[in-house]
This record gives C-alpha cells, structure tokens and sequence, in this order.
C-alpha cells in the first residue's frame, strides 16, 4: 500500500523544513530529510511514491510496526475520554500502564515513573540512585548512548558527549566488553568477561566504592554496536554492586520490549537490576512515553521524603493509554515470541552468512530483531570502513528499496518486531547484493 505521488506537497515539506526546522545530530545544510507520506507493517513510503522495507525502526522504536489499528483506535479512544491528567492526579490508563510494565520487570519491582522519554528515564534513575544511596559518583561504559539531557549525555561514552562538555559532575567512564575490538586483548568471549569484570573492579577501586551510588549499562549496548554481553559479565557487574552497595540501573530504552525476543533484554542473561530505564518500543513511540521501573527497596526511600524531581507530562494520559494497548496486542498478538523466531530461524542466520562473502564484513552480531553488520576496509587490522564505504552501502540498498540504519562504520539490522520471515530474508539480501558491488 502506498499513497499517490503527490510532488508538489513533497517539495513543500522539504522547504518548510529547510527553512524551520532544526534537525537534531545534524549540520543543517547537509542534510535533506525525507518527508514521509504514510506506513503499515514493516513499510513506509514517502510523496514521491517511494515504499521502503524499514530496517531502521525509525529509531529502533517501531517495535509493533507503523500504523497498527488497534494501537491508533486506542489513543483515539482515549483522546476522547480526557486528553491531559497531571501527575498529581491519579488516571486509570497511567495506573493501569505501571502494573503492566512491572509485572514484565523482575519480582520486586512495583513501581515505575513515568517520563517523555529515555534520556528522561536516564535522569531521574541516576537521580533515585544517588538519593537513595546518599553517595554522587556514578560509573558508565565507553561505547553508550544514554540520551541528549545534561545528566544523560554525561553518561553517554561515545563522541556526542564532547558538545555538551563539561557535563555534570561525578559520572566516570570505563571500557566494556567489545571482543571484535577488545581493550583487553582477549581472544575468548570467556577471557573478554573475565577481563572486563577486573577492569571494572580495578576502577571501583581507583574512584572509591563508597563514593559510588550506580553503575549503568545498556543491557546489550544499541547505536554503538549492538553488543551482547559476554557470559557471565552481567551476573559479574551485578556481583561487584552487591559487594559494595552499589545500584544497578540497566537502560532498556533501545533493548526492550521485545526488542531482542524478550520482554527485557536482562531477561536473557538471568540478571537483576535495582532500576530500569525504558522508553521506545514500549508504545513503539506512537506518542512519547518513557520511564523508570523502581526495586521496591529504593521506591521505600521516597514513602516519608519526596522524590526530589517531576515532570509535567509525567504518565501523559494519551502516552500511558497507548502503551497498555501496545502491550496488550504484543501479548496476544505473540510480537514478542515473533521477534525471537526471526532473529533465530531468518534474520539472525542471513545476517551471519554475510560473513566469508565479502572482504568487507568483518563482524556480526546481535538477538532477536537487533542486529549489525559491521565492515572494515581490512581484515587483518579491523580498520574501520570509511565514510564514502558506507555512503555507497546505504544509496545502494536505498536504490533497492530498503532503508537501513548506517551508524559509522556499521549497518544496524533493526527492523520492526512484526517483520515476516520472508521480508526479514529479502532486507539482508539486498545488503547482500549492495555489498557485492562494493569495492573495499
């Protein structure tokens, strides 16, 4: 399905975007954004009538898929009950929406705060962690992404950090386990863990344990790598917080629901966190929604003081209705279950067999509905695929009617959860067939 051409309405968006809007990551003048027209399923198309397979998501956020009928009748529905609730009030769809997302979370996890978003989420889980605990320093990874607030870009550890320098104070950064480009010099998933794990202890111990109030991962690690955690790392990290009394917030914005075939992606690795950030797929960002899911423990903390942070739009009625809906139809609909069966019988093994077939796969990795393709311009020294490299990648699979997401040297394999087997398998064939045709 697609809408008619209509040319001259493409050409106005494009100008009236050019000369209002400005667009986030990006020097103004060279870019030329898309404008869109319409979506269903794993499409969207644009007003030239263009139609897409969509390996993007978006932004990794259309877990459920563009335009799901029931999804968009409920946000109707709701808009007209009552449109706007603030947070001092109590609202049926928010409190209904918590139970929901805290009974997906582990037991002894009750309670969740809503926000407008991740990087939001970020912000006030680092904010719980140091009020509980009473101490400021807070550990992140290199190779994140937390999102564009202060407190949340301080946390990021990769170069969109560097404009929002200085940042706020106590966040320490450390290496994470990244095996394909180890800074430990392992050579086994098992060594590159254990290594990891010491590195990590070794910074507790520099920085003070005392002194530290969380450390925060990216349960598998979304726009710099997908990284999968090795095995062990996670019940590693969890065992070092517990020694020292430190909480662990794991951020699920990218990973989770059903982002990986599971609910959460800590679902996988039998790890348990003391706070949760979520956001994206859990409406698949048909209106903003993020937030905190909170161990009883710490929520404990605020039943006699306040909690020290809010948020107008916190719990957003038309927001929280939406995602009662979304997980609601991803339950009965098997979205979840769905998204594990294409990672393991279609997406997962065509994506894997890139390897061998061209000099410029070095790597690929991922679970479920998440995965990349990582090319370098050399083998033996891993040096990453050049800029012009993926240009060519990304006009070649555009070309052949599927969007994917380039970021650096890597092609992000992240369509939406609903995908079918046989549209999964045609995505990474036409990467198949652009890489064929690409001189390293």
């Amino acid at each position: 399905m697609t809408t008619a051409p209509d040319l001259a309405r493409d050409v106005r968006i494009r100008e009236l975007s050019r000369a209002h809007v400005m667009t986030s990551w990006s020097a103004q003048r060279a870019i030329d954004p898309v404008p869109l027209a319409g979506g269903e399923g794993a499409y969207f198309w644009d007003h030239q009538g263009r139609r897409f397979l969509d390996f993007s998501s978006q932004l990794v956020n259309v877990n459920i898929g563009y335009q799901h009928p029931r999804l968009s009748a409920a946000i109707a529905e709701a808009a007209g009950r009552l449109t706007t609730v603030a947070p001092a009030f109590a609202e049926e769809s928010r409190a209904e929406a918590a139970a929901l997302i805290s009974g997906l979370a582990p037991e002894g996890m009750s309670k969740v705060f809503f926000t407008n978003g991740g990087a939001e989420a970020n912000e006030n889980a680092l904010r719980m962690a140091r009020a509980h605990t009473g101490r400021h320093k807070v550990l992140a990874s290199y190779r994140s992404y937390h999102g564009g607030t202060a407190g949340a870009i301080t946390l990021t550890g990769e170069a969109r950090r560097w404009g929002g320098e200085p940042g706020i104070p106590g966040v320490v950064h450390f290496w994470g386990p990244h095996l394909y480009r180890s800074e430990f010099h392992a050579t086994t998933q098992e060594e590159e863990s254990e290594r990891a794990l010491l590195h990590l202890r070794h910074t507790l111990e520099a920085e003070g344990p005392g002194q530290v109030a969380a450390i925060i991962l990216e349960t598998v690690v979304g726009s710099n790598g997908i990284l999968v955690p090795p095995p062990g790392y996670l019940p590693g990290v969890r065992a070092l917080c517990d020694e020292f009394g430190i909480l662990l917030i794991l951020d699920e914005v990218m990973a989770g629901f059903g982002r990986t075939g599971a609910w959460f992606a800590l679902d996988h690795f039998g790890v348990r966190p003391d706070l949760i950030t979520f956001a994206k797929g859990v409406n698949s960002g048909y209106v903003p929604l993020g937030g905190v899911v909170i161990d009883d423990r710490v929520a404990a903390t605020f039943d006699e003081r306040p909690f020290p942070g809010g948020l107008t739009y916190s719990g957003h009625a038309l927001a929280t209705a939406s995602a009662v809906a979304a997980i609601t139809i991803m339950r009965e609909e098997g979205v979840v279950e769905h998204a594990a069966q294409v990672g393991k019988h279609s997406l997962g093994p065509a994506a894997t067999a890139l390897l061998g077939t061209t000099p410029l796969v070095g790597d690929v990795r991922g679970l479920g509905v998440f995965w990349v393709v990582e090319l370098v311009a050399d083998h033996a020294s891993r040096e990453p695929a050049s800029a012009a490299m993926m240009k060519a990648v990304q006009a070649g699979c555009l070309e052949r009617g599927m969007w994917p997401l380039i970021v650096a040297n890597r092609v992000h394999l992240v369509p939406p959860c609903v995908i079918t087997d046989e549209d999964a398998s045609r995505g990474v064939a036409i990467l198949a067939d652009v890489l064929a045709g690409v001189t390293p």
